[in-house]
């Protein structure tokens, strides 16, 4: 049986240029903040932004952001509020400081619902903030949104990439467009990574320094959009998005 829900989600989404999943196999590589970033360097440049926590691990892009005593608007749907310039929604205003300890269905239940009664108007792009893994939130993304397109983490690890490389894959089989990959928290010269990764036929889309005032820049966006961190993705791999 088909949920009624779909169809509502196709009528969501239908009025977003671009929706960006911004995702990893693995967890711990930097992926909220590189989501987080380009979502407000992209509003910093006049785009019509949105940007959707949907890490139901542990949603933390109100914390990079500070966001504190918000609240979404309830609309005939759920109207996202608007912070620091761009559209914002995140699990963490249902969830609070508690886990969210769902399970397989549950788990796709709570993602339609979201997606279903979330209006987010006439936007430019829509990034998603996935949760680590290929589990079932990628896959029921990948099923209801059909423009989705990923952009994918990883660290210099090659224990990191080795999930990357199977997420990519998967990526490949299911004929979902891929930017390209990113390599966050780079400490060497070795550029294993990007060989890797051109060698799968994938985009190699930029290499991001370790940067160790950005854990000072937590909670303070204009610290955050400072950071050499900001500039490179400003730079380097907002440009290859194509905006």
């Amino acid at each position: 049986m088909i949920d009624p829900r779909s169809s509502v989600i196709v009528k969501r989404f239908k009025n977003i240029k671009r929706v960006v999943a911004v995702s990893s196999g693995k967890g711990g590589v930097g992926k909220s903040m590189i989501a987080t970033t380009i979502a407000l360097k992209m509003a910093k440049k006049g785009l019509k932004v949105g940007l959707f926590d949907l890490d139901f691990t542990s949603p933390s892009t109100h914390l990079i952001m500070g966001v504190k005593n918000i609240q979404p608007e309830e609309e005939k749907g759920i109207v996202p509020p608007c912070v620091n310039e761009l559209a914002y929604m995140s699990l963490v205003f249902y969830s609070g400081e508690l886990a969210t300890p769902l399970r397989g269905v549950d788990i796709s239940n709570a993602l339609l619902e979201l997606l279903s009664v979330t209006q987010w108007g006439d936007l430019d792009i829509l990034i998603l903030d996935m949760p680590p893994g290929l589990g079932d939130v990628m896959l029921d993304l990948i099923k209801l949104v059909k423009k989705i397109e990923f952009v994918i983490v990883t660290t210099s690890s090659q224990l990191a990439f080795q999930t990357v490389k199977k997420q990519l894959k998967l990526l490949r089989e299911l004929k979902v467009k891929t930017i390209g990959v990113v390599e966050n928290m780079k400490i060497s010269r070795i550029q294993l990574i990007q060989n890797e990764t051109e060698k799968l036929g994938f985009v190699y889309l930029t290499n991001i320094p370790y940067d160790k005032t950005l854990e000072d820049s937590i909670g303070d966006c204009e610290k955050l959009l400072a950071t050499n961190f900001a500039k490179i993705i400003d730079e380097n791999l907002i440009k290859k998005m194509g905006m």
